[in-house]
């Protein structure tokens, strides 16, 4: 492994697409338009190469021939109206692979039916669909997030489907968050190289040439330990995410502040302030079946990993938690109580719900007996699907009228921003949950609310600390 950190970073790799000179195009053919495949795509494109997005939904393909998204993440509107001119979409796998030079595999991982291992089935029927076409000279890059030895078994599939032709796979891991993927792809923390072969290096050092000018490291090393490198990734961020948990939940036994503690802590560059705000449990289509795969094959390998079993386990009691944190502040039972959630995306600035810690509240209240009101300022129209039982309102000020309490449970910036005397006058009762810390607890007071936080000492009364800095 090596780790090339040639080129200054660039200071204004803030936000945005990559500003660098131009690139020598690639021909690229990237099969899968979900959040991965598509990003990654348009991105692509911006920065010179000719793309061409595969994807086997015929509406979808419509959809984003007409240039519209079929999903919300900040900026990707603009940036697909950006890069229509070297970028077009397919159903026809192969026909787009017979030109590439570069094929992404982005296509979905989910756990397997087993609850344990990880199907990919879509990602070897990616694989199948375009060998055939494949230029002998192309490279496969696998960006799906994949158990490790998935680009072995995939190498030896192509030496099988085309014996005649050496065609070198490549794993390149995803970092990206959802709401802020476009910055991620173009600006990122590091790209990570996994391929035993010069060619491939070399082609994937193109294909990132933009990020590579301004300055960002790449982590060149084997396929196998990049594709750990992602789950081991993942797996840190949910730990991060279930400490500041349980030390929030001892703050309140001990009458402290959580994030007084969080902040005292994440100025110490060895822990980093990222990741340290308590809530009611990580969420979204990555952090919990990547620890259960991680941890599944750790397992299959007679390794146990203790830590992250232990944080997936906690992640699920944090639902729980939350549930009985709700039904306490409603006087110990929700039953024909009316309770307005507002948020159901797992996380702002996007209107995925998949596993979202939201609508697994939502749903647990629904059934034991409380009538739920949820309110998303992205995400409505995907957790009506998932959460039928509820009644759906864009206005959350509209969705707490006439309810016994507010739990505000995605934060979303519009819910920090809350005229709390305006909420609080529409409702039949006075109890606000909080459970993403977005208000200050005499705000809350003063409003008339009876507020209840996470980790805020004297049952969420206490006020946090301020930052000073010595000159």
């Amino acid at each position: 492994m090596h780790v090339d950190t040639s080129f200054p970073r660039s200071p204004s790799a803030a936000s945005g697409t990559a500003q660098a000179t131009p690139v020598e195009s690639l021909r690229v053919c990237v099969v899968g338009t979900g959040y991965v495949g598509l990003v990654s795509g348009a991105c692509l494109a911006t920065f010179g190469h000719t793309v061409c997005c595969v994807d086997t939904d015929a509406a979808r393909l419509a959809q984003l021939a007409a240039g519209q998204a079929p999903f919300h993440e900040p900026g990707l509107q603009a940036l697909l109206a950006q890069g229509l001119e070297r970028l077009r979409f397919s159903p026809h796998a192969a026909e787009a692979a017979a030109d590439a030079e570069v094929v992404i595999v982005a296509v979905g991982t989910p756990l397997a039916h087993d609850g344990v291992g990880t199907d990919l089935s879509q990602l070897l029927a990616a694989v199948q669909a375009v060998a055939p076409a494949l230029p002998a000279s192309a490279v496969l890059v696998l960006k799906s997030t994949s158990p490790v030895g998935t680009g072995d078994a995939v190498a030896t599939l192509l030496r099988e489907l085309r014996p005649e032709a050496d065609i070198a796979v490549a794993c390149n891991p995803e970092f990206l968050r959802e709401g802020h993927a476009i910055s991620d792809f173009c600006h990122p923390d590091r790209i990570v190289f996994g391929t035993d072969s010069a060619h491939a290096e070399a082609v994937l050092r193109r294909l990132h040439a933009a990020q590579l000018q301004a300055g960002v490291p790449v982590v060149a090393t084997t396929r196998r330990t990049a594709e750990l490198v992602k789950y081991a990734a993942n797996a840190f961020l949910a730990t991060k995410l279930a400490f500041i948990n349980e030390i929030a939940d001892l703050c309140e036994c001990l009458d402290t502040q959580v994030e007084d503690v969080a902040l005292g802590i994440g100025l110490d560059p060895r822990i980093g302030a990222q990741y340290l705000r308590p809530g009611p449990g990580y969420g979204g289509s990555c952090l919990p079946k990547d620890l259960v795969a991680l941890a599944g094959t750790a397992r299959a390998h007679g390794m146990p990993l203790a830590i992250v079993e232990a944080v997936a386990q906690l992640n699920e009691d944090r639902k729980v938690r939350m549930q009985r944190k709700i039904t306490e502040a409603c006087g110990g039972d929700v039953r024909s109580r009316a309770i307005a959630l507002l948020g159901a995306a797992f996380k702002p600035d996007t209107d995925d719900v998949r596993a979202s810690p939201a609508l697994s509240l939502a749903a647990a209240l629904l059934a034991a007996g409380a009538t739920v009101r949820l309110s998303d300022p992205k995400a409505l129209e995907r957790a009506r699907t998932v959460l039928p039982g509820a009644a759906f309102f864009a206005d959350p000020v509209e969705c707490a009228a006439g309810c016994d309490a507010v739990v505000i449970a995605t934060e979303w910036p519009v819910y920090a921003q809350l005229d709390l005397h305006r909420l609080r006058a529409g409702m039949r009762g006075a109890v606000l949950i909080d459970l993403r810390n977005l208000h200050a607890p005499a705000a809350a007071r003063a409003a008339g609310f009876t507020y209840v936080g996470l980790g805020r000492g004297k049952g969420g009364l206490g006020e946090t600390a301020t930052l000073t800095r010595t000159p």
